[in-house]
């Protein structure tokens, strides 16, 4: 058994290791790109209208710091709709793009992953808006987005960066670690086809981590698929039911909680859905 546990933390720490310029890097142009581009971001949301799910979940797709966060705020104070609210929920990918340019995952992979949740995301909140609008007058300021998202984007860009790559390097040598010390105890081929032989167990379980209002979510989900023992039908329903921490600031902000398990609710249900189909298709 130490023998194995050694294994892993050295498999772990080197491949970890490795990944650290490249996450600076994409962190480093995330945050340079965000701070050149968030108040607009936040003024096309606010005015997108009856367009609001095309808009939400196009954005939604570019990772950014505090994004779901600010939609949960907008709705609270109905300044956008609640479609609007899954098409931002559910085309965000929180540090799933980051961790696939660092593993240089091929454009082939990554393209369709982003098109296939902004799609669901404006596909199901035009139905969401058909079938449920909720108008209001009252309005919300959005507060310090970086309260709710420990991004510390008022560090300025380089501090911010850096913050994000050590704690987003943390979760995958943890994660990396519980996979490795899984798959030399059980065995990766029995772990595999604990999973992937079973189209429907996968999407559900995956679905659920994802709802973890935090960044490891996105972080597990990614890294079970690049090590090939969920398939993207899983992949797809982990990262559609997280919206990084938009659910928490949603259930803080928003004083209707039944309201607010609803939309919980209904967002598991399009993640699973959606994963399973994938699944099925893709077997």
């Amino acid at each position: 058994m130490l023998q194995i546990i050694g294994h892993a933390l050295e498999h772990t720490f080197i491949d970890t290791i490795k990944l650290i310029p490249f996450l600076f890097l994409t962190y480093f142009a995330m945050e340079y790109l965000e701070h050149k581009s968030e108040e607009k971001v936040n003024m096309w949301v606010r005015r997108s209208g009856k367009l609001g799910p095309v808009i939400g979940s196009l954005l939604g797709i570019v990772p950014q710091c505090g994004f779901s966060a600010a939609a949960s705020n907008l709705y609270a104070g109905r300044v956008i709709s609640m479609g609007t609210l899954f098409a931002i929920y559910l085309s965000t990918s929180d540090e799933m793009l980051p961790i696939l340019l660092s593993e240089k995952a091929p454009v082939r992979v990554i393209l369709p992953i982003l098109l296939a949740k902004a799609a669901v995301g404006m596909a199901a909140g035009f139905l969401i808006d058909l079938f449920y609008r909720k108008k209001g007058e009252e309005h919300v300021h959005i507060h310090e987005i970086c309260e709710h998202e420990h991004c510390h984007c008022e560090r300025g860009i380089l501090r911010s960066a850096f913050s994000h790559t050590l704690q987003i390097t943390f979760f995958i040598f943890v994660i990396g670690f519980v996979l490795e010390l899984a798959l030399g105890v059980i065995g990766e081929e029995y772990l595999q086809r604990l999973i992937l032989d079973r189209p429907v167990v996968g999407p559900l379980l995956a679905g659920i981590v994802g709802l973890i209002p935090n960044c490891a979510a996105s972080v597990v989900v990614t890294q079970l698929y690049l090590q090939g023992i969920i398939g993207v039908g899983s992949l797809l329903a982990g990262l559609l039911t997280g919206s990084g921490v938009g659910l928490l600031v949603l259930f803080k902000v928003n004083h209707d909680n039944k309201e607010n398990f609803r939309i919980l609710g209904l967002l598991y249900i399009i993640g699973v859905i959606v994963g399973i189909v994938t699944e099925c298709v893709t077997r």
